[in-house]
């Protein structure tokens, strides 16, 4: 009755099936691995976000790596902005796509050591963005500022190319090191993204706090590729029955139509006897 399962259809069909749910499994578990991983960095934020500012001199200091902990941890500083060192970020979005700039700004501290204060984005005033844009002057004077850690932009993290040649005062990545060698300071590593003292006039745009990462959506995914692979030995299943189902019918069909034709060739057979 199975016999046809060694035709080279279902042999095919068979193998396709085998090799389906394994690789189903296996992106499940990579789904579940990715909603644990986005898991734990919500957590991360969460917990760095909700933490009290400390200042910034525990987190970093000059050629400092910012860890995965101390990213988006509050900072406070103390100081003066220095606007005549100030750069553009090109390329870069607010909340509504639109491309400007970020505004980055030295934080000169009390001991003179440099902290990178991005300001906020701004919109680009020209088309070809080949002049420094019209910033808003930073606040003067001696001052508590308030914001957010992160580390250094690279190429590799970031995916943005380090472009040479751009106009005066305009930088493609955030980067300490690289802004030391312009100002010839000392630069703690890292930069702080400002939440306060807010800006005058909403300009330049604070940057809003980031979100959650949508981890729910890995799990859900994870669930969808399980349910999958449990469902490929069924459908085989089904299909199977079917087939058997299928020929069994055909096969009780053509007994019964050679049947009729056995009793009609007796029939005739005994009629050519008799008329003998």
């Amino acid at each position: 009755m199975y016999r046809f399962l060694l035709s080279r259809q279902w042999v095919i069909l068979t193998l396709i099936a085998l090799l389906l749910i394994p690789t189903m499994i296996r992106l499940g578990f990579w789904q579940m691995h990715r909603y644990e991983e986005r898991t734990a960095r919500n957590d991360l934020v969460a917990e760095a976000l909700g933490a009290d500012p400390v200042p910034v001199e525990r987190l970093t200091s000059p050629g400092a790596s910012i860890t995965t902990t101390e990213r988006y941890r509050n900072v406070t500083a103390k100081g003066h902005f220095d606007a005549a060192g100030e750069v553009v970020v090109r390329r870069r979005t607010n909340a509504d796509d639109a491309v400007g700039y970020h505004v980055l700004t030295p934080f000169v501290l009390d001991d003179g050591k440099v902290l990178l204060v991005n300001r906020g984005w701004i919109a680009a005033d020209a088309p070809s963005q080949t002049s420094f844009p019209k910033v808003p002057a930073p606040p003067a004077g001696e001052l508590t500022v308030t914001g957010r850690m992160m580390p250094d932009e690279t190429t590799e993290a970031s995916g943005i190319k380090n472009l040479k040649g751009l106009p005066e005062r305009q930088v493609m990545l955030i980067n300490s090191a690289q802004e030391a060698d312009r100002l010839g300071a000392e630069v703690l590593g890292g930069y702080v993204v400002l939440t306060a003292p807010e800006p005058r006039d909403g300009t330049p745009q604070l940057i809003g706090r980031p979100g959650d990462e949508d981890a729910a959506l890995n799990f859900a995914y994870a669930v969808q590729w399980w349910l999958f692979s449990a469902a490929v030995p069924v459908g085989w299943w089904f299909l199977v029955r079917r087939e058997v189902r299928d020929r069994a019918q055909g096969e009780g069909e053509g007994d019964g139509g050679g049947g009729g034709g056995g009793g009609g060739g007796k029939g005739a057979a005994a009629a050519s006897a008799t008329a003998v």
